[in-house]
């Protein structure tokens, strides 16, 4: 499983400084996650201010 980036991301990108893998990119309005490359660590989520990283269902 992976984590995603739900509609309340502000654009900030401080989930990408943490991925430790790479897998957050700057998305047209927001960031988003690469699934194949997320290793479901949560480092994004612990880092959002806004609680926009989650566990995809």
């Amino acid at each position: 499983m992976a984590y995603v980036i739900k509609d309340s991301c502000i654009n900030c990108g401080a989930c990408a400084d943490e991925c430790p893998t790479d897998a957050i990119s700057a998305g047209d309005s927001m960031y988003v996650i690469e699934a194949d490359k997320c290793i479901d660590c949560g480092a994004c989520a612990g880092a959002c201010p806004v609680d926009a990283p989650v566990p995809e269902d």
